[in-house]
């Protein structure tokens, strides 16, 4: 037996509303509930849901780095960095296999997590 695939990243929080806000209205990631008198909400990310919370105790913080992929990184950065997105960077290439190439770019949440746009584009 083997575990099944990903279901849920928790990603702590300090400002639940300022969080909701960046995923959904920023990075265009559905909001799919937050939880009436908690500090939690949930966002679709495909197949993986995206769990955002201010945690309860200290030992449940968590510190991820997220990958997104995009259709076009340049035109992903030039639209969030519209938005006032930061990055550390223009897109670079990370990866070449002969066939794909895998090209990414960085920036942060409100909360300092590491998010990376990443796009595969065929080797022409």
């Amino acid at each position: 037996m083997a575990v099944g695939p990903l279901a849920q990243v928790h990603i702590s929080v300090t400002d639940l509303d300022r969080s909701v806000a960046f995923y959904r209205d920023t990075l265009g990631i559905p909001l799919l509930f937050q939880v009436p008198g908690q500090e939690m909400a949930f966002m679709s990310s495909g197949q993986v849901r995206l769990y955002l919370g201010v945690p309860e105790r200290p030992e449940f913080r968590t510190n991820v780095v997220l990958y997104f992929s995009v259709a076009d990184v340049e035109a992903e950065q030039a639209r969030l960095g519209g938005l006032g997105c930061d990055f550390a960077g223009p897109p670079h290439l990370t990866h070449s296999d002969g066939t794909t190439e895998l090209w990414m770019t960085f920036l942060t949440d409100p909360d300092g997590h590491h998010i990376g746009l990443i796009e595969e584009r065929p080797v022409s």
